[in-house]
């Protein structure tokens, strides 16, 4: 067995794909079977909450709450004056939502508003003499500042723990960009007794290219694929990166002892980021979904739940829901989903058949139930929206625009927009039938759309499957590639959507390097028509439909859990860390 610490911003509050990450890994048997201790370490985000550690979490040492006990109290003491901070340490049970499986963990936050500033910059000093990285080029980048802030106080706060030893160290696993500073300050500084894994959920230089270009996937990867052929490298195609400060930090995580990759593309992306990428022991590792097995009963009860609440705003039931859950950013490519469902309004009125697409998605943290009551009976919400708190912010006003342009030409499915998290009566309003709670989204969803545009893994729109969903996903996700991995492209429950190659022909880099808007909008429209197609075909008409969808989903997403990751992907790594042996590489 060996130790394990997370370095991560979801340590405490799930926010976004990485705690639901952390719920699976931690949670899963083979996890729990080899790892010792697991510590999650981060910032205090929220010092002002008592409830430092989430609900149900255990304080057992709290400088801001004066509760100085356990057996680091007197390690914590010396830290915190050294380097003017203040630390909370404790444990948490975290759950994975969809096995029910549950596993305690420790759990290290610093408030660092007061920080001794010197300390810090002993520490950059290190990781410039030994990964290159330029701190004071992005230190005016609270983003950046704060997670190498995080690892100065970080560092000897684990080592109190007493985690690592020399003959069994300790993994320290980097989630993204802002636990790299503290799992190379833990490698440069005590080098025996700890090993670092870079776990890319993304790679960040990407995103930003493929966000930003207009041509979006459909030009990086086809760039990606001939500058590959090539020998080229990103700064070589598309300029210097350094600007960035998510560049600088990813770029040094080639000085780990291993990296994690969430999907095909990141592997692919990583390898892209420069040469001394070329011999760095990448591992393709990835995400975990839930295999949760339900009835035909249980399943028909909840897309009666769906139906029963678009009637309730509608005024007529439809035969099918349509689902996408999801944040409302650019590479979400939400205008893709309405695409796809224009292309099927004919065909399906011509079956006499209608559907709704719940759409769940916003700018904003959960508003207030009251003022989502007040929305439902002042003007109608969410059918109709209103621009300003306490509805549309934005950019949920300029997605509304696409809302309603399809709403006004479609004649057989309807969106229905909800920019709100969660689904059930205390989150969405009145009209959601008392019964309703969350899962029923995922559990009675016939189809859940996942278009993006760049999606390093993706575990929402592959939720649904487990429960028989028919999940329709692009092949810029990388769970498209893990779905393939385990023979389930021509599974009657996934539609994969290939935007990246409905272009045409061109592969040198400069005809990929020029696909611009006109041609990305051309693929979009190629994709969307054959996409339309093949969900008519998959939609089911039937009990025997309805089980047999059932039936294939659970049996795919039986191969795609957590405990298959764990076990075959993530635990490997871990372990060719641990009894690694290696020089530090000076800049």
């Amino acid at each position: 067995m060996f130790n394990v610490i997370h370095i991560t911003h979801e340590a405490v509050h799930k926010v976004g794909g990485i705690g639901t990450v952390l719920e699976g890994l931690i949670t899963s048997r083979p996890y729990r079977d080899h790892v010792g201790r697991t510590l999650l370490v981060a910032p205090m985000f929220y010092p002002e909450n008592p409830q430092r550690l989430g609900e149900g979490g255990v304080i057992e040492y709290s400088s801001l709450d004066h509760l100085h006990d356990g057996p680091y109290a007197d390690s914590f003491l010396r830290i915190q004056r050294e380097f003017h901070v203040h630390i909370a340490y404790g444990q948490r049970v975290l759950q994975d939502d969809a096995s029910g499986r549950r596993a305690r963990v420790e759990v290290l936050l610093i408030d660092l508003r007061h920080i001794h500033r010197p300390r810090v910059d002993e520490l950059k000093g290190r990781l410039w003499e030994h990964y290159g990285l330029q701190s004071h080029r992005y230190e005016q980048v609270w983003d950046f500042e704060q997670y190498v802030q995080l690892a100065a106080a970080a560092l000897p706060a684990i080592e109190a723990l007493g985690l690592a030893t020399a003959d069994q160290p300790a993994i320290a696993l980097a989630h993204e960009y802002m636990g790299v500073p503290t799992a190379l300050g833990l490698q440069a500084t005590h080098p025996q007794r700890y090993r670092t894994l870079f776990h890319a959920h993304e790679v960040a230089t990407v995103r930003r290219i493929v966000e930003e270009h207009a041509g979006h996937d459909v030009m990086f990867y086809n760039v990606l694929e001939a500058a590959r052929k090539a020998g080229l490298y990103i700064d070589d195609v598309f300029g210097p990166q350094d600007d960035y400060y998510k560049h600088a930090i990813v770029s040094t995580t080639h000085d780990c002892d291993g990296l994690l990759a969430v999907g095909h593309h990141v592997v692919r992306e990583l390898q892209f980021m420069g040469r001394s990428f070329e011999d760095a022991d990448v591992t393709l590792a990835y995400n975990g979904i839930a295999a949760t097995r339900i009835d035909l009963a249980q399943r028909q009860a909840c897309r009666a739940h769906l139906r029963n609440y678009c009637e309730s705003l509608l005024g007529w039931r439809p035969d099918y829901v349509f689902t996408h859950v999801t944040r409302l950013v650019r590479s979400k490519a939400l205008w893709r989903d309405l695409q796809v469902l224009l292309e099927m309004d004919e065909e399906l009125g011509r079956r006499g058949k209608s559907a709704t697409l719940l759409l769940l998605s916003t700018e904003l943290p959960r508003r207030p139930l009251s003022e989502v009551l007040r929305m439902e009976r002042e003007w109608d919400w969410p059918l109709a929206h209103r621009e300003g708190w306490p509805d549309l912010t934005p950019g949920e006003a300029a997605f509304y625009r696409h809302v309603q342009s399809f709403n006004a030409r479609a004649r057989n499915i309807h969106c229905i927009y909800i920019n709100q998290f969660g689904f059930s009566p205390d989150t969405c309003g009145a009209r959601v039938p008392p019964e309703v709670e969350f899962i029923d989204i995922r559990r009675g969803s016939d189809v859940e759309l996942g278009l993006s545009l760049y999606e390093p893994f993706g575990i929402s729109p592959v939720e649904p499957l487990t429960f028989g969903g028919i999940c329709v996903i692009s092949t810029s996700c990388g769970c498209a590639g893990f779905v393939k991995q385990i023979g389930g492209a021509g599974s009657r429950n996934i539609v994969l959507a290939d935007y990246i190659h409905s272009h045409g022909a061109d592969s040198s880099i400069k005809a990929a390097i020029n696909i611009g808007e006109s041609q990305r909008t051309r693929a979009e429209a190629a994709a969307a028509t054959h996409v339309a197609e093949e969900i008519l075909q998959r939609l089911p008409n039937s009990d025997d439909d309805q089980q047999a969808l059932l039936d294939g989903g659970f049996e795919l997403a039986s191969r795609m859990s957590w405990d298959t990751v764990a076990d075959r992907f993530i635990l490997p790594a871990m372990r060719r860390a641990a009894v690694r042996r290696r020089a530090l590489k000076l800049a």
